[in-house]
């Protein structure tokens, strides 16, 4: 029989002490994380400039959305949030679209056995680097370099040449071509390295047995290595459309003067513009939120239709295989008085 000092070594716990090294995480997280995540929830229901404590239900909604609300003005906040909206869809399909495809032929292209570049890693490490360039610096690097007036670099060149200064700048169609050749030359090399990390992650035996087959480059990139990078290309397209969604560096940066252009306001530049608007008394606090957790919703069904629609049914079925099949089991262990032979 064990003695008691043995049950009490036994049933001492040091659970505790795992909990305490996680708790500053938690608390950081919740104070800085959840918190602001509900209160952003709770300004969505309230009122705007005088009334920034009263309770208004779904207006806020309503009026961003539909232009049907109680405030002064309803319609031009509509439509201002909507062209925010588009904007934000464009930016982001814009430079998402080239980035996939400039990223996957760069991935296939580097981790090719056959292709002998010498400076591989070399032409990695230059790709990459634009990504750890700040939104603001890069931001503040174009508008200097593409200025609308032939004081700025291209357009002095292009002046030199005898053409006329290009409005990189201010033109709407320009200005978001701009944004998204920007956007594409920042992220495309960690897109890159990503999907090269899938590419080589997949057997190289695969590879060899179509060489042998007879299977060209072409074919073994449509029927082996493309369907063995959904997985890397889904999260891919997630974390792009997060960030996508959220753009606001840019887009908020790229202007000359003090004023950020209309033509570039996403979501996000709509959201900081109403919770920065002038003083306390004026700020649209209630817009703000709304206009948040529209873009939450908006992210999250987006995520949702892209998780569905890649996902594994080869899995799927056989699941609900041996899911018929313990059914058809329990049947026959019933009709049968609970006994198998």
């Amino acid at each position: 029989m064990a003695s008691a000092a043995q049950s009490r070594i036994k049933s001492i716990s040091y659970a505790k002490y795992g909990y305490m090294f996680i708790a500053p995480f938690f608390l950081v997280y919740c104070f800085f994380q959840i918190w602001p995540l509900i209160y952003t929830f709770i300004l969505s229901f309230k009122g705007n400039q005088s009334n920034n404590e009263a309770f208004v239900g779904l207006d806020n909604y309503t009026t961003i959305l539909f232009g049907q609300g109680m405030a002064a003005g309803a319609e031009a906040t509509r439509q201002e949030f909507l062209q925010a909206l588009g904007n934000t869809f464009i930016l982001w399909f814009g430079n998402f679209i080239p980035q996939i495809l400039l990223s996957l032929l760069l991935a296939v292209w580097f981790t090719d056995a056959k292709v002998k570049l010498p400076g591989k890693g070399f032409f990695k490490i230059v790709m990459y680097m634009p990504n750890i360039i700040t939104a603001a610096s890069v931001a503040a690097l174009y508008v200097s370099l593409f200025g609308d007036s032939e004081y700025y670099f291209v357009n002095s060149l292009i002046a030199n040449m005898g053409g006329d200064p290009v409005k990189f700048v201010t033109d709407p169609t320009i200005s978001k071509g701009m944004v998204m050749f920007i956007q594409t030359w920042l992220w495309f090399g960690n897109t890159m390295i990503m999907l090269m990390s899938g590419i080589m992650g997949i057997s190289p035996s695969l590879f060899e047995a179509a060489d042998i087959d007879g299977a060209n480059s072409t074919q073994q990139f449509f029927t082996i290595t493309l369907p063995l990078l959904q997985p890397i290309m889904v999260y891919t397209l997630v974390t792009s459309m997060i960030g996508g969604l959220q753009m606001f560096d840019l887009p908020y940066l790229y202007h000359n003067g003090s004023n950020f252009s209309k033509n570039l306001e996403t979501v996000a530049v709509y959201i900081y513009y109403n919770f920065n608007k002038g003083t306390v008394e004026q700020a649209n606090y209630g817009y703000a939120g709304a206009a948040s957790i529209i873009i939450f919703a908006i992210t999250a069904v987006l995520g949702s239709i892209t998780f569905y629609m890649n996902r594994d049914k080869d899995e799927i079925a056989k699941k609900k295989q041996r899911k018929r099949a313990e059914k058809q089991q329990k049947a026959k262990m019933k009709q049968g008085g609970g006994l198998t032979i």
